[in-house]
């Protein structure tokens, strides 16, 4: 997704390094709307939701990212992104300050960048922009976002380094450490490739990480697992091509949560989730852009198997280059085994059948 970004201060270097130069660029987003659900389990049935929800469309965030002309064709990078609720003004990725992203290290147009600190994944960083959770919300994500990929997780502790692009192909690979005596509990680690050419964008990632948690309190690599488990497995393969205003695109993910205690379509054992997902994006003038796209996902627990079925809508309509407002609508049908649960919308379904509608503002700096 393309972030806007205004540079608020050059600095100059200091006298001894007088070639050298550094930038410091403010940027941010700010998104809000109101957001309905239908069939929400209650123990008197299904009811509906009304709500005022924070980044629909993009995460709410502000941010700050530099660089420092170090020579040599070197450079000196970081950068600090806050996640927050527009709603209320809290401290998103479970109050932490910088929970988007916090890392710093150098960069070098021949070499590549090699990064420490709070980092995405390979499979966030290759797969997810062909998403349609990317061009629509975060409703639009796969069933509990067992995949990753609207980012319930980031990798704690990691340490990356991202190749050079060369003939539209980059690559990638990272580490992140437990942080504690215990070297193998809550490690994580992530590689993953991408290849841009012209019309036609490809991209594969993989992440692994040994006993994640879901609270912060755990501390280790990754602190908000999608579904709790000994250990989890992503794995996923996408590719869009553009022809002319309209973009088709294609997607494959799975996860594996070993050992998991959550029931999700049996009582415990391991979860696996498999994702199809086929959507097509139409830019029908620069103002006005719609999409839509159909995923089944397939999950397997315990030697119980069930399904998901969503269809996903939307319409995005800029009033300048950085304040667009939007609406879009979703529709689940699960298995006859399984509740609807549109991800991150009003709860549980009370049955098979979920929808949801979100109207709503953003406003980019």
């Amino acid at each position: 997704m393309k972030k806007c970004f205004i540079a608020i201060a050059v600095v100059g270097a200091l006298p001894a390094m007088a070639n050298a130069q550094s930038s410091v660029t403010l940027y941010g987003v700010v998104d809000a709307g109101i957001v309905y659900t239908n069939n929400v389990k209650t123990p008197g049935g299904g009811a509906s939701h009304w709500a005022m929800l924070s980044g629909n469309e993009s995460g709410a965030r502000w941010g700050v990212l530099g660089t420092e002309d170090l020579g040599g064709g070197n450079k000196a990078v970081f950068r600090l992104e806050n996640g927050f609720n527009v709603n209320d003004g809290t401290l998103a990725q479970q109050g932490r300050e910088f929970g988007r992203q916090a890392y710093v290290g150098v960069a070098n147009n021949r070499y590549g960048t090699l990064t420490a600190g709070r980092q995405y994944a390979a499979i966030q960083d290759f797969v997810q922009s062909m998403d349609l959770a990317s061009p629509l919300t975060s409703f639009a994500t796969h069933p509990f976002d067992n995949d990753g990929l609207v980012n319930s997780f980031r990798i704690d502790n990691s340490v990356k380094y991202v190749t050079p692009a060369m003939s539209g192909f980059q690559a990638e690979a990272m580490y992140g450490f437990s942080n504690s005596t215990a070297f193998a509990a809550n490690r994580a680690f992530s590689v993953g490739a991408g290849y841009t050419k012209g019309p036609l964008t490809l991209g594969a990632g993989y992440v692994r990480a040994d006993t994640p948690t879901t609270s912060i309190a755990g501390g280790g690599a990754i602190t908000s697992a999608p579904v709790a488990g000994a250990r989890m497995d992503q794995w996923g393969l996408a590719g869009s091509y553009a022809l002319g205003p309209v973009t088709i695109g294609l997607l494959y993910t799975g996860a594996l949560y070993t050992n998991s205690p959550t029931a999700i379509a049996a009582p415990g054992g391991s979860v696996r989730f498999q994702n199809f997902e086929g959507s097509v994006r139409y830019q029908i003038t620069p103002a006005l852009d719609v999409a839509m796209g159909e995923t089944y996902t397939g999950v397997r627990q315990a030697g119980v198997s069930g399904h998901y079925f969503e269809t996903s809508a939307g319409v995005d309509y800029f009033l300048s280059k950085r304040t667009d407002v939007y609406l879009n609508g979703f529709y689940e049908r699960a298995s006859h085994n399984l509740n609807a649960n549109i991800t991150f919308s009003g709860g549980l379904a009370s049955g098979q059948t979920q929808v949801v509608a979100v109207a709503g503002i953003r406003h980019k700096f």
